[in-house]
């Protein structure tokens, strides 16, 4: 089997782990290469066990553990124009191109590729502070495995000291990001034809109208919300993605469907935001039904990936603060499953090789040069885990 990064990078990408499909060989493959190390990995399925979460332990079990983790789906290639074979690695100018390969197959090779050597050291006796590699699935539709994998890890009592989710970040520390939550409203009204419109209640136009309040929301936020300046879109926001409805121009439509998100800051609810639409769709159906009392607004979520912000000491931020001496804390506005293990109350933070720019584009790649400064630091850190008493 392959053993340095580069090597590994080029094995994993040719699994297709497009989250429409199975993760399974690439699941499979990942606990043979561990078997061969000697090491046990524990998966967690979803509902049809078409995929699967991978966890493994090394170490002194006895100890909190140190996570690094991962997700192994991607984003899909359709449409896009690529160079080269998205799923087959290839090298031009210093850049290895291929779909995962920045986001986020990079550091999970670099992280197999250091493996044995955390092995060593703990065969050595030198190992004080366990490791656990975690991989997961459908992180990119919206973080549904990891749950299942911390909860897992919480019913079995495993103890966490913190975990690095290697997201591509350049290897500069994210130390916060917004949630993002979508739900989708379906907006029913009566249909009629439109010469008799007042006979008829105009299921686009109510779903307009609280289209309309949820931009209110979103323009309070832009002018009135809690800033915090590290980000680089400060403030809360919320916005209408999807929209859908009616089957004729010349009648008043029946339905109306339509998708919106919010994302959201550390340190506030959801509820804030959400209760309100909930609140002004309530108004809005009071106000259909009586002209059609088969009306209605329902409003279903979709995804929540709540945000995280790092604490501010604690052991996982030491070992930042010695690895990442002169690299600035950033906060992002966009979504990782660091939110879902720091709401476990796992001490979280974002770092790993490659640029988040290059994620889901054509000729997606990751800078040769990123997997060698990644192998470095997770030396460094190996040296950290093995000095701590």
């Amino acid at each position: 089997m392959p053993t340095d990064s580069s090597a590994l990078l080029t094995t994993l990408v040719a699994f297709d782990t497009t989250s429409r499909h199975s993760n399974l060989a690439l699941i499979d493959w990942v606990r043979q290469y561990l078997a061969g190390l000697g090491v046990d990995c524990r998966l967690t399925y979803n509902d049809d066990r078409t995929k699967a979460n991978l966890f493994a332990l090394l170490g002194p079990a006895e100890r909190p553990a140190l996570i690094l983790s991962g997700h192994s789906d991607v984003v899909p290639v359709d449409g896009q124009a690529w160079s080269s074979p998205p799923f087959v690695l290839t090298a031009r100018d210093g850049r290895l191109y291929g779909r995962g390969a920045a986001d986020m197959k990079g550091f999970i090779a670099c992280v197999l590729a250091w493996l044995p050597s955390v092995l060593a050291v703990h065969a050595a006796g030198r190992l004080w502070q366990p490791v656990g590699f975690a991989l997961s699935y459908d992180e990119e539709v919206g973080c549904l495995g990891v749950p299942r994998l911390v909860s897992d890890l919480i019913a079995r009592g495993v103890p966490v000291a913190g975990c690095v989710i290697g997201e591509p970040t350049l290897m500069r520390p994210v130390v916060a990001h917004k949630g993002i939550a979508h739900f989708r409203c379906r907006v029913r009204g009566r249909a009629a034809h439109s010469s008799l419109t007042p006979l008829g209640v105009n299921a686009i136009e109510y779903a307009a109208r609280l289209i309309g309040h949820i931009r209110k929301l979103a323009d309070a936020e832009a002018q009135f919300g809690r800033a915090r300046p590290l980000y680089d879109v400060p403030f809360a926001t919320l916005q209408t993605g999807l929209i859908h409805g009616g089957s004729a121009a010349n009648i008043v439509p029946s339905e109306c469907e339509f998708v919106f998100e919010c994302r959201w800051l550390p340190g506030e609810p959801l509820s804030r935001y959400i209760d309100s639409v909930r609140d002004y769709a309530a108004t809005l159906a009071e106000e259909m039904r009586r002209q059609a009392p088969e009306a209605g607004i329902d409003i279903a979520p979709l995804i929540d990936c709540p945000p995280f912000e790092s604490p501010e000491d604690g052991a996982l931020m030491r070992y930042i603060a010695e690895l990442c001496p002169d690299q600035p804390r950033q906060a992002v506005a966009y979504t990782t499953e660091a939110g879902c293990f720091s709401a476990a109350g796992f001490p979280c933070v974002v770092l790993g090789p490659g640029s988040i720019e290059q994620a889901h584009r054509p000729d997606e790649y990751i800078e040769a040069e990123q997997l060698t400064i990644c192998d470095a630091w997770l030396a460094d850190l190996r040296e950290i885990l093995c000095r701590l008493r």
